[in-house]
């Protein structure tokens, strides 16, 4: 490219100081002798020279091209029997016979060809997505994305039959009409669903031969984006939220019987706990009466000041052991007597041969 570019400045910039030189010539010459001693003086020596120099740069300018590594040349020939050349002209500096062969460049680098709803996604202004019809006769709109590459190997055969003109009258229509073919096969529930993944993947497969029967190698088609008539959206909608809710519901309703069983282990754990206490409370009564007693006493000691022993005994003995310290620490409270007390003091039973005189009663 930059040879090109070179060339290309160095052969106008002789040529514009050839005709400057040749018309200033004229001009003088022809103002001292005439026009006809001007004519003639062109063809002085440093004249031709320069017109020589000239054309041997357009000649070198015409011949000598240097191909890109992504592009590939077809070279049209009016000197093969063909009209072309079998071959094309692949990347390096490459020569050709100037003003008898021409040579147009393809690219061979992998390019994108997008159809999607958005313009600045796609290639063209406005909605360019394809337009199908499911088999249960929904219409769908489809993005897509072709990634694809000239074969160098057949850029001939595309010149021959495309040109530049691959791009809009071969790949788009085909493409689109795949699509809307193959879309066709499926409902629109399909196509909303893991069915997707299938119709992309068939989409590649029929592209894919199409292309190779052209010259274009696919790499890839991609399935971007499909969009449902509002309708079908509202329906699916609609849909997606009663599975929501029915879900949620479910869910509650699991809860609350996890929740139910819960509590109904809980309640058969402390059952089966208790009957175990009382059935291992019965072998101990079983083996040990006086464990009864001692359960009563047990439960008697917090509220307990004074004991009695077995009736046999007539003491009464107080367990000033077992006062708590919050009760030693409350002061007595003080008693008033508002009716007259009478203490009666008895002594112990004697025969009744020896019965004693009975003690004077004492009145406060």
């Amino acid at each position: 490219m930059l040879l090109q570019q070179i060339l290309t400045i160095l052969t106008w910039s002789i040529w514009i100081i050839y005709a400057v030189a040749v018309v200033l010539y004229l001009w003088r010459t022809a103002r001292v002798r005439g026009l006809g001693a001007a004519l003639r003086g062109l063809l002085t020596r440093a004249t031709l020279v320069l017109l020589l120099i000239a054309i041997g740069i357009t000649l070198l300018y015409r011949s000598v091209l240097f191909v890109e590594p992504q592009q590939v040349g077809v070279v049209v020939s009016l000197i093969s029997p063909d009209g072309y050349r079998d071959r094309p002209l692949r990347s390096g500096l490459r020569w050709i016979v100037p003003f008898a062969e021409e040579v147009t460049i393809y690219p061979i680098f992998w390019q994108t060809y997008t159809m999607a709803s958005k313009p600045t996604e796609g290639q063209k202004a406005g909605d360019d997505s394809i337009l199908a019809r499911t088999s249960d006769g929904q219409e769908v709109s489809l993005d897509s994305s072709i990634i694809f590459q000239i074969d160098p190997e057949e850029v001939i055969r595309i010149h021959i039959e495309w040109q530049g003109r691959y791009m809009e009258d071969f790949v788009r229509p085909v493409v689109r009409g795949l699509v809307r073919t193959q879309v066709s096969q499926y409902t629109v529930d399909e196509v909303n669903s893991y069915k997707r993944l299938d119709l992309e993947r068939d989409l590649d497969k029929q592209v894919r031969v199409v292309f190779q029967e052209k010259g274009l190698v696919l790499d890839r088609f991609i399935l971007r984006n499909i969009a449902f008539s509002p309708e079908y959206a509202a329906s699916v909608e609609q849909k997606q939220i009663a599975l929501q809710n029915k879900m949620a519901a479910e869910y509650q309703a699991e809860q609350m019987r996890k929740l139910a069983q819960g509590e109904a282990d809980a309640t058969r754990t402390k059952a089966q706990a208790q009957s175990d206490a009382l059935k291992m409370i019965a072998d101990a009564l079983a083996k040990d009466k006086n464990l009864l007693t001692y359960q009563y006493i047990e439960k008697l000691a917090p509220a307990l000041r004074a004991m009695l022993v077995p009736s046999t005994g007539q003491y009464i003995l107080p367990l000033p052991t077992f006062e708590d310290q919050a009760l030693a620490a409350t002061p007595a409270p003080t008693v008033r007597a508002t009716q007259p007390v009478t203490a009666t003091v008895s002594a112990p039973s004697t025969p009744a041969n020896n019965r004693p005189t009975p003690a004077p009663t004492r009145r406060p």
